[in-house]
């Protein structure tokens, strides 16, 4: 397989990630709307009715655990993690590359030990059957679990992202690299909120 073939195949592979992801931030989405109805009917039914649901508050942590976890891919695809740059923009374009491709690294290893110590909870949860002190008594590896599924696809995402931008910063595609893990830039937001304004505007006319 030659170069351009592999920088393909690895592009490719980034964009199916991206599919996945958001994938997953409409998964979570919908988990935080459904604790949310939850919630609201555990409301209206104890005030109005005179019962309770029971576990809404318990169930709402767990789908706000996991909804977070399984978004932080996406976010990071889109570049949307908060980034502090009142130096970084007034470097030299190949300088702020090389802190950008650093800045993904930090990241990579901050979500491998952040992984692992949530598999070390998962399985201590799973070999001592563990329950939720709750009237659900729910086990706890299973929102664990969905909750360290979305840290599990977050590095592998970054691994991606890590490998692509490594290729780019080699091959000198300070373009590439900016794009994959750069700081957004004033334009680029601009651009986007252009582009929602615009679909919510056709989709108002239809």
């Amino acid at each position: 397989m030659t170069q351009s073939e592999h920088f393909r195949l690895l592009g490719a592979l980034l964009r199916r990630a991206e599919s996945l992801s958001r994938a997953a931030v409409w998964a979570g989405g919908a988990l935080t709307v459904a604790s949310v109805l939850l919630i609201s009917f555990d409301v209206l039914a104890r005030k109005f009715l005179g019962f309770t649901t029971g576990g809404a508050d318990e169930l709402s942590s767990y789908a706000f655990a996991i909804s977070t976890s399984w978004a932080l891919a996406f976010a990071t695809l889109q570049r949307a993690n908060v980034r502090v740059d009142v130096v970084y923009q007034h470097l030299p374009v190949r300088v702020s590359a090389v802190l950008d491709w650093i800045s993904v690294v930090a990241l990579a290893v901050f979500m491998v030990f952040l992984t692992y110590y949530a598999y070390d909870v998962v399985q201590t949860s799973w070999v001592q059957k563990s329950a939720a002190n709750t009237p659900l008594a729910t086990p706890l590896w299973i929102p664990q679990g969905l909750w360290m599924l979305g840290l599990v696809w977050m590095c592998i995402t970054v691994a991606l992202m890590l490998v692509r931008a490594s290729a780019a910063l080699v091959t000198g595609d300070i373009e590439l690299v900016k794009h994959i893990c750069g700081v957004r830039s004033a334009q680029e937001e601009a651009d986007e909120e252009a582009a929602a304004g615009e679909r919510m505007v056709k989709g108002e006319a239809a």
